[in-house]
This record gives structure tokens, C-alpha cells and sequence, in this order.
């Protein structure tokens, strides 16, 4: 059986011959190098206009080989007294390559890092700060202090189960060295802090798509993170257990009402938007669309298969990890309409 050091160089000999044989230099075998494998992928570093927030746009789809893992969005705000980070990408790879984009921008210490929500998608890259940015504490809402234990009952994904998916996935990007780091700080509703001046608030918007579901008003800059509370350009994902799509759309009815409303938005996954309900226009459109579809069909008494089949998905069915989410989305909201209507 080969070891995970023997993977990785069988993976680098293998597509180093590939590229040989073929002229070009695969994914994986060329790019930046990190402690955690080579990232061959754009990480092109955005700037809002004016202020010093930054962020990186992941690639739309499901976590694989080909995107590495570069699916989600996280940023960074700059201040006279350090950086905040929020969210921190899916593998150490590219976390530490945000870290060195961050180290192009400023020498200022990374004060802490604040994450949205714990998933494997958003966290992995936590592992590359503890161990290269000075151990920075990490921020989440309290219900996802039981992620690294695998809890389902704090996230609605089993943290074990998957990292042994993603081991396989992304490998060599996620290998047996990854590790699940937890939360230094929580809190629970709402919090407040400054840090050289710019003050910061979070709020907990959970359980939404996850439980933790939080966003992060920078309010002297007017910039939202909004985590996954908002998808833009991507099938949203709803198959878990601990999704919780009626507090979804009141969280997206709180960010309608904020005043003033913010100047950027910053999902957690897709473009940023300078229209809130513009931003939220998809998002919401798509919960009320697969909810609708389901309750018809439980009020209905039609079978899920059938179900699923009869309806008219044209327009979601060209955006990304619509084939890997939709039908589990579907069957989810379906069981749901299913135990309501008893």
C-alpha cells in the first residue's frame, strides 16, 4: 500500500511525464508552491474601490481536482493595527496562498480570523494561518464549536466523514497532514469589535445553510461578507439535515432591511454586487422555487421520482453543481414538505 509521501510523489512524476508527453504542464505540477502543495490555479486578488478590502472569488462548482478545491470566496480587511481575515478557503494550499497575497498588501499581523460557517469548503484553509501567520485566534458562532469533535448535530456534515472524502477528492491538495481546526472564540447572536479605527460587527443569521451561518459588516467601509447566506452563480446547496430553509429567507430579509444598506457585497460563493437585492435575487429565488415545487407535489400526493421529473428546472439547470446538488436538494425540501403536512 502506498504511503501518503509515496501518493504524492507517484502524482508529481505522473503528471510531470504527462506534461512531457503531451507539451503542456498539468494542474498541480506547476503554479505557486505553499508548505501544502503547489496551487497552478488564478488566485487573482480583488480590491473594493477606495478602501482597503480585498477578497478572492472562487471558481463556481463542487470541490474536485480540477478547481482544487477553489470553489468558495474570503477576503480581507487592512487596518492600522493588523488584518482581519474572513473565511479562510478550502484546503491549506489556499489558505496560504491568500496569506501571501495578503503579505503583498500589507506587513500588518493577522488580528484574527473570522469564519462564516464551519465547512470543509471554507475552513481547511484555517490549518495554513495557525501555522504560518502567528497562530491568529479564529471567530465563529458557537454552534460550530462542535465541528472538529464531527458533530452533525452542530453543522450538518459529518467533519470526519468528510475529510476522508475530500482526502481522496483532492488529494494531493488535502491529504492525511490536513487537520480541522476549531474555533479559539465564539459567540452567539451578535458581536462587535474595532481594530485601528474600523469597526466590525457580526451577526448570526443560523441555521440557514448551515447552522453557524454568520456575515460580517465591515460599517466604515460599507462591505458585507455574507458567507453562503448568499450563492450568486451557483446551485445553492440544501441536502443536509441542519439546513433550516424558512430561517434561510428571514436571514435574507434581514439583509433587505439593513440601513444604510451596504455599498459592496461579498458572498460565499460567486461575484461581488453593489445591489443587495440584486445579490440576494438568486439565492432567495431558488429556495422558493424548489419549495413551491415540492409542496405541490406533497399536497399533490405525487411520488418524489415523479415529482422530481415533472418539474421544469431550465433555469437552474445550466449553473454549476447543479447535477451534484439539485436532486438532493429537492428530496430534502420534499421529506420536509412531507413531515409538515402530518
Amino acid at each position: 500500500m502506498l504511503t501518503c509521501a509515496s501518493r504524492k510523489w507517484l502524482v508529481v512524476f505522473l503528471a510531470l511525464v504527462w506534461g512531457a508527453a503531451s507539451g503542456d504542464t498539468p494542474s498541480g505540477a506547476q503554479g505557486v508552491s505553499t508548505p501544502y502543495g503547489a496551487v497552478s490555479l488564478p488566485f487573482e486578488l480583488h480590491k473594493i474601490p477606495g478602501v482597503p478590502v480585498y477578497y478572492v472569488v472562487g471558481l463556481s462548482g463542487v470541490p474536485g481536482a480540477d478547481n482544487e478545491g477553489h470553489t468558495s470566496n474570503a477576503g480581507f480587511v487592512v487596518t492600522d493595527e493588523g488584518v482581519v481575515v474572513f473565511d479562510a478557503l478550502g484546503t491549506p494550499a489556499l489558505g496560504y496562498r491568500l496569506l501571501q497575497r495578503i503579505r503583498e498588501v500589507t506587513d500588518q499581523p493577522i488580528e484574527r480570523v473570522v469564519i462564516s460557517h464551519y465547512h470543509a469548503d471554507h475552513v481547511y484553509g484555517l490549518q495554513a494561518f495557525k501555522d504560518h501567520a502567528g497562530n491568529p485566534p479564529v471567530w465563529a458562532q458557537r454552534l460550530a464549536a462542535g465541528y472538529a469533535e464531527g458533530s452533525r448535530a452542530t453543522q450538518g456534515e459529518d467533519a470526519e466523514r468528510r475529510l476522508q472524502q475530500r482526502r481522496e477528492a483532492l488529494f494531493p491538495w488535502v491529504d492525511e497532514t490536513t487537520r480541522i481546526v476549531a474555533p479559539d472564540e465564539t459567540f452567539a447572536d451578535h458581536a462587535e469589535f474595532s481594530l485601528g479605527g474600523v469597526s466590525f460587527e457580526l451577526t448570526h443569521l443560523g441555521p440557514a445553510h448551515a447552522p453557524g451561518d454568520s456575515i460580517l459588516l465591515v460599517k466604515d467601509y460599507g462591505v458585507l461578507f455574507s458567507g453562503d447566506v448568499i450563492y450568486k452563480g451557483r446551485v445553492p446547496f440544501l441536502d443536509s439535515p441542519e439546513t433550516d430553509v424558512e430561517r434561510w429567507l428571514q436571514g435574507l430579509d434581514y439583509l433587505v432591511k439593513l440601513d444604510p444598506q451596504p455599498d459592496y457585497i461579498i458572498p460565499g460563493h460567486g461575484s461581488a454586487s453593489r445591489d443587495m437585492a440584486k445579490a440576494i435575487a438568486a439565492t432567495r429565488g431558488y429556495l422558493d422555487f424548489v419549495r413551491a415545487a415540492m409542496r405541490r407535489a406533497v399536497q399533490e400526493f405525487v411520488p418524489f421520482d415523479e415529482a422530481y421529473e415533472s418539474t421544469d428546472w431550465s433555469a437552474y439547470r445550466d449553473l454549476p453543481a447543479f447535477e451534484a446538488s439539485n436532486r438532493g436538494n429537492a428530496y430534502r425540501i420534499y421529506l420536509e414538505m412531507e413531515a409538515e403536512s402530518f
